[in-house]
């Protein structure tokens, strides 16, 4: 019995450590960091995307944000309560209640609601916002690169059409000469 509690608790850890492993597989690593005040926002590794959210020097010793709210019921706002009891006469279709046809149907609407009301109004910061904004930025800077890398490689094309052009032209030169032709560079 010990044997399979310790087999599945593994197995969750390694299940829960995946999407790490899915973000390496990526290719850049990402550093998210949050930095308070003026404080400087350290440089990652060339392979490295590092991402610093700044807040105010007031926040540095203070209590995160997410913690500082209490889910109490009596720190519930009367409008809540009130809000909640208009839900008592409704049934019938997307109500969320268990009489009439279709009512469980609601609750499934409410709560995806909520969560994008939620997620519309929180304070956090989003991350996934600064890694893809990151992200464009290195993106936007590859045709720039490559426009200069082509053109480093034109220049040195022309050179050696040039270097080739001359040789073949001091090889005939030799030929109708009767000389033997020059040793290469």
């Amino acid at each position: 019995m010990r044997a399979m509690i310790a087999l599945t608790t593994a197995t969750l850890a390694l299940l829960s450590a995946s999407p790490a492993f899915a973000q390496d597989a990526a290719g850049d690593k990402v550093n998210q960091l949050i930095i308070y005040g003026d404080d400087a926002c350290p440089q990652g590794a060339p392979d490295e995307i590092v991402i610093c959210a700044r807040k105010g020097e007031a926040e540095r010793f203070r209590i995160p944000e997410a913690l500082r709210e209490s889910s109490s019921p009596q720190n519930e706002a009367w409008n809540n309560r009130v809000l909640a009891y208009e839900m008592v006469g409704r049934s019938g279709t997307l109500s969320c209640s268990p009489s009439g046809p279709g009512g469980a149907l609601g609750c499934t609407q409410r709560m995806i609601d909520t969560a994008y009301a939620e997620k519309r109004a929180a304070p956090e910061i989003r991350f996934s916002e600064l890694i893809a904004a990151e992200r464009a930025r290195r993106v936007a800077t590859i045709d720039i690169d490559a426009a200069e890398q082509q053109a480093r490689v034109e220049a040195l094309e022309k050179e050696y059409l040039a270097r080739q052009a001359a040789q073949s032209e001091a090889a005939a030169d030799a030929a109708e000469a009767g000389k033997p032709l020059p040793e290469p560079k």
